[in-house]
C-alpha cells in the first residue's frame, strides 16, 4: 500500500474508532440526562462487500447466503452492502481494492489475483493429488494451508487482507465445445477460456489461453476471440447462455479439481472491529459453505437436466485419453512450480495431506457408481 493509501486507511479507521465509542458515550450521557435505557441502538456499521461475479449469476445468490448470515448474527449490527463484479472495480481487481481500503471485503475465487503470484492458484486451482474439494478445504483449515496463505499474502506480497475460504466445489467440467473432442490430440488449436494455472496446463496441451471474467466468456465466443471454455458449473453456465453458443458439454476433468471461494478482508477494517463482530464474520464463511453446497446440488443437478434435455446440448464425460494427458502435463508443470521455492513448500504440504487423507477417503469410499447404476441402470455415461 502507498503512503498515501495508509494514511488514508489510518484515517478511517480513526473516524471508524470514534464514532463507534462516540455514540456509544453519547448514549451513556443521553441515558443519564434522561433517564432512559442504559443502552441505546448503535448505528450499525456498513460493510462494502464487491464480488467477482456478474449480478445474474448463482454465485451471487451464494455471497447473499453469507451477507445475510452476517447480518443475521451480528443483531444487525453489520450490514453488508453487497456488489456485482464492476460496481466498484473490475472482476479481477477485487483483491487489490481490498487491500487498498477500496472496499471492506470481496467475495471471490484466488486464482483471480494469479497475476500477483501463480502460488494464489496452489490455494484453489493447483494440481490434482487425488483428493477432492472438501479434501483441500480440510488442507487449508487442518492441514497448514491457512498458515501457507498467510504467508503468501501478508509476509511475501504485502497484502493488508485477510482471507478465508468455504464452499468446497465439484470439480469443474472441462467445458463448452463445439464439436466433439475425444483425445488429447483434438484439443490442439482451441482457443479456450481458463484462469490460473489451468492455463498453464492446457497451454501446454497445444490449446491457446485467454484468462477471462465470467461475464466476458460468451460475448468472447460470439467475436470468435474463443471456441471453446470453462467457467465453473451448469448454473452459471446456463445463466451465461453457454448453450446458445455450444451444443457439446464436457464433465469431468483436472484442470480445476478442487476450488473454494475466498472470503477477503481489509485487514484495517477487520482489526477495528469488536472481537464477536471479527469472529462472526470469520465463522459465518463456516455456516454458508454447507448452505452454498446445499444450493448447488440442488441448482447444479436441476440446471444440468435443463441443458441436456430442453436445450439441444449433448452432455459427455471426458475422455480417458484427456483426462490421463492432463495428468502427465500436471506432472511437467509440478516440476516446473517446484523451481520456487514457497510453492514447492506448499506443494509438499499438500502432498502429503493428500498421502495420509486421500488414502482414508479413497479406501473407505464404497464405488457409489455402482449403487446408481444398481438403482438408475444406464443414465451414467460410463
Amino acid at each position: 500500500m502507498t503512503s498515501k493509501n495508509q494514511k488514508e486507511t489510518a484515517a478511517a479507521v480513526t473516524r471508524r474508532s470514534f464514532l463507534r465509542k462516540g455514540a456509544l458515550a453519547g448514549g451513556a450521557v443521553a441515558g443519564t440526562a434522561l433517564a432512559a435505557p442504559a443502552v441505546l441502538a448503535q448505528a450499525p456499521i456498513v460493510m462494502k462487500m464487491q464480488t467477482s461475479w456478474p449480478a445474474s449469476d448463482i454465485w451471487m445468490d451464494f455471497a447473499r447466503e453469507y451477507t445475510g448470515r452476517v447480518e443475521a448474527m451480528s443483531g444487525g449490527r453489520i450490514k453488508v452492502d453487497l456488489l456485482p463484479a464492476g460496481a466498484v472495480v473490475a472482476a479481477f481487481q477485487v483483491m487489490d481494492a481490498t487491500n487498498d481500503g477500496v472496499i471492506d471485503a470481496a467475495h471471490s475465487v484466488p486464482v483471480y489475483w494469479y497475476g500477483k503470484s501463480k502460488a494464489a492458484s496452489l490455494f484453489g486451482t493447483g494440481p490434482v493429488w487425488g483428493g477432492n474439494a472438501n479434501t483441500m478445504l480440510g488442507w487449508f483449515y487442518q492441514g497448514g494451508g491457512a498458515d501457507l496463505y498467510r504467508e503468501l499474502t501478508q509476509d511475501i506480497l504485502g497484502l493488508n487482507v485477510y482471507g478465508f475460504m468455504g464452499f468446497p466445489m465439484p470439480a469443474q467440467p472441462f467445458g463448452w465445445f463445439k464439436g466433439e473432442v475425444n483425445t488429447a490430440a483434438d484439443l490442439n488449436g482451441f482457443k479456450y477460456r481458463t484462469v490460473g494455472l489451468a492455463a498453464d496446463l492446457l497451454q501446454s496441451m497445444g490449446m491457446s489461453v485467454a484468462q477471462l471474467p465470467g461475464g466476458e466468456i460468451v460475448p468472447a465466443m460470439e467475436r470468435g476471440v474463443i471456441d471453446a471454455f470453462e467457467f465453473n458449473n451448469p448454473s452459471s453456465d446456463l445463466r451465461f447462455g453457454a448453450p446458445d453458443v455450444a451444443k457439446n458439454y464436457y464433465l469431468s476433468s483436472y484442470h480445476q479439481a478442487s476450488e473454494s471461494f475466498e472470503f477477503l478482508f481489509n485487514k484495517d477494517f477487520f482489526d477495528d472491529l469488536d472481537e464477536d463482530l471479527q469472529a462472526i464474520l470469520k465463522y459465518a464463511v463456516e455456516a454458508a459453505s454447507t448452505s452454498n453446497t446445499a444450493l448447488a446440488m440442488r441448482e447444479y443437478s436441476n440446471d444440468l437436466a435443463k441443458i441436456e434435455n430442453e436445450l439441444g446440448v449433448t452432455v459427455h464425460r471426458t475422455s480417458k485419453d484427456i483426462l490421463a494427458a492432463q495428468l502427465k502435463a500436471w506432472d511437467a508443470l509440478i516440476e516446473e512450480l517446484g523451481k520456487d521455492a514457497f510453492m514447492a513448500k506448499v506443494m509438499d504440504s499438500q502432498r502429503a495431506w493428500i498421502e495420509k487423507v486421500g488414502y482414508y477417503e479413497l479406501m473407505n469410499s464404497p464405488d457409489l457408481g455402482l449403487a446408481y447404476d444398481h438403482y438408475f441402470p444406464g443414465r451414467l455415461k460410463l
